[in-house]
């Protein structure tokens, strides 16, 4: 899950947001509402409507403006909203969360084109970014934001933002906390896209501690990501079709799923596979089952309803 470090070209031609941007905006609806001066914000998380939309665009040029297309119909948009909000709020205004209900707001989900929610994407400097679908760990979230902040750098977009009314913050205190510095490692590793370097910190950090949720999460994320980083899509469903009992075969499309959002899907191919092997040979797909449950969270609805699949056929 890599960002484009020129956002311009992350989505051209695949969003189209001409018809919004010139949109004439209700004031009593806009989200810098109150004759607030640049840079102040009456919430770094805000409500956003077709309407209100064009302020977000013009306030993506100081700072980038997360954006969570949800409805309040979706369970997993209900379990990531709060954790984009917490570590939203802990960037203390280097990042604004704009919140999109794709019910309420056809206009927005249709130039987003969001097939699935949650989706979430970013705005730097008035261009889109796409981030991710589905409900993914807080440690994601984390490292695509740490990405996101890069990319802004790299385009100019460097401000922050204060909340209306708040105290001012010392522009010497840092903005996060800092990060352990095996974490640190691998967060640079995954920068230089050295996989197998992240992948060694983190094991190192949980060798230290193994309470360290962070890291394992972290783990999970980066092993994914060195397993997919060369793959081909069709190549890998061809393979998979071909050999439906091989679980090698099998584990390189839900690895590409899960990577694509396609959470379900993988789940239950593997659950297939389990069920079609024999006894002795369901170990290494019960463990990357495991591993991808750690990866998409515990409390997920689809990994809870996995679990219960994968339970049944053990027992």
């Amino acid at each position: 899950m890599s960002l484009n470090a020129s956002p311009g070209a992350a989505l051209r031609g695949a969003v189209d947001l001409s018809a919004l941007r010139n949109r004439p905006t209700d004031a009593a609806q806009a989200p810098a509402a109150g004759g607030a001066p640049a840079g102040v914000v009456p919430s770094l998380v805000m409500d956003v409507t077709d309407a209100t939309f064009p302020t977000v665009l013009e306030l993506s040029r100081t700072v980038p403006v997360v954006i969570d297309l949800w409805a309040e119909w979706c369970g997993p948009c209900k379990q990531l909203s709060p954790v984009l909000e917490s570590v939203v709020t802990e960037l203390a205004g280097r990042l604004v969360l704009a919140k999109v209900d794709v019910d309420a707001n056809p206009q927005l989900a249709q130039a987003f084109r969001a097939q699935s929610i949650p989706m979430v994407l970013a705005l730097v400097g008035g261009q889109p970014v796409p981030l991710f679908t589905g409900a993914v760990p807080e440690a994601q979230v984390r490292e695509v934001f740490t990405q996101l902040l890069q990319v802004a750098a790299q385009n100019g977009v460097t401000g922050t933002v204060q909340v209306e009314g708040a105290p001012a913050t010392d522009a010497a205190e840092p903005a996060e906390p800092v990060l352990p510095p095996l974490h640190a490692e691998a967060f640079d590793a995954i920068e230089a896209g050295d996989y197998p370097r992240a992948i060694a910190a983190y094991e190192k950090a949980l060798a230290e501690n193994p309470r360290d949720e962070d890291a394992r999460a972290g783990l999970g994320q980066v092993r994914l990501l060195a397993r997919v980083q060369d793959a081909d899509l069709q190549e890998a469903r061809a393979a998979a079709a071909a050999a439906p009992l091989d679980p090698q075969a099998q584990f390189a499309v839900a690895d590409l799923d899960v990577a694509g959002g396609h959470v379900d899907d993988a789940f239950d191919r593997l659950l297939d596979l389990f069920a079609a092997l024999p006894g002795d040979e369901r170990a290494p797909v019960r463990e990357r089952l495991v591993e991808l449950f750690a990866l998409v969270g515990d409390a997920d609805a689809r990994v809870i309803r996995a679990r219960g699949r994968l339970a049944s056929l053990m027992f």
